[in-house]
């Protein structure tokens, strides 16, 4: 799919979302893309790693609203959100990781960000919540009251900070993200991949334990607000690029 670009690097796939001018936000065609990219490295026994990373410059701006969204695949959202994983894989950030831009790095085990990067979860800001696994993956992943803060205020911090909270991995210069990605991508193809295979399954089966209260939770809360005006005048006020007027 023109959405969705792979190739090979040694035992590393590498997926590209392309989209850029549309900043990679996920549209039906996007998820569908990124989903058969990840069916195909979890199937082929000689890959044993991925690295994911958007054209253009950006990470994406999450989901496509103007398209109708990132539709529900066999895996979840946007093929990767409830995906259960046995290889590796890295996020290689370059601009910016907004809303599900964000939850797309959040579902991945190790991040990559150029020293511009930022990452946000904006979703407040529209009248409407993070739907796809941050509401309980960013405090996991983040000091509590970081998470907290992403969540409540929409705005974003820098992939400096971000890395001193323990949330990046590797620094890159801006443009470098994807190289230095794949470079720790190679670095874990070193060892043996069924150890690697079983220790990451082993780590995600403690931190995962409390997804199912997580996505209850979610549902609960996305339940609520989609009943609320507010979050049809915050869609409506984001594609008509003003102020939106909360009634609460």
């Amino acid at each position: 799919m023109d959405e969705v670009k792979t190739k090979r690097s040694d035992r590393i796939l590498v997926i590209t979302m392309n989209r850029p001018s549309k900043r990679n936000a996920v549209n039906e065609a996007m998820a569908q893309g990124i989903n058969a990219a990840l069916a195909e490295l979890e199937t082929t026994n000689d890959l044993w790693a991925g690295v994911i990373t958007g054209a253009g410059g950006f990470f994406s701006a999450g989901t496509d609203l103007a398209a109708g969204g990132g539709k529900k695949t066999d895996r979840g959202e946007y093929g990767i959100i409830r995906r259960v994983r046995g290889k590796p894989l890295v996020a290689a950030v370059e601009g910016f990781a907004l809303g599900g831009g964000l939850e797309i790095v959040l579902a991945c085990d190790l991040v990559v960000a150029s020293a511009a990067a930022t990452f946000g979860l904006p979703e407040v800001s529209r009248g409407v919540i993070a739907t796809c696994g941050a509401l309980f993956r960013a405090p996991r992943a983040l000091p509590v009251n970081v998470a907290r803060e992403l969540i409540l205020t929409g705005d974003p911090i820098d992939a400096s900070f971000a890395q001193s909270i323990g949330f990046v991995n590797r620094l890159a210069e801006p443009g470098n993200a994807l190289a230095v990605a794949i470079a720790l991508a190679k670095r874990i193809v070193q060892n043996s991949p069924v150890a690697v295979r079983e220790s990451l399954r082993a780590a995600e089966r403690v931190l995962a334990a409390a997804d199912e209260l997580g996505w209850s939770a979610t549902n609960d809360a996305t339940a609520a607000v989609r009943v609320a005006p507010d979050a049809h005048e915050g869609i409506a006020a984001f594609r008509e690029k003003r102020s939106p007027r909360w009634l609460g």
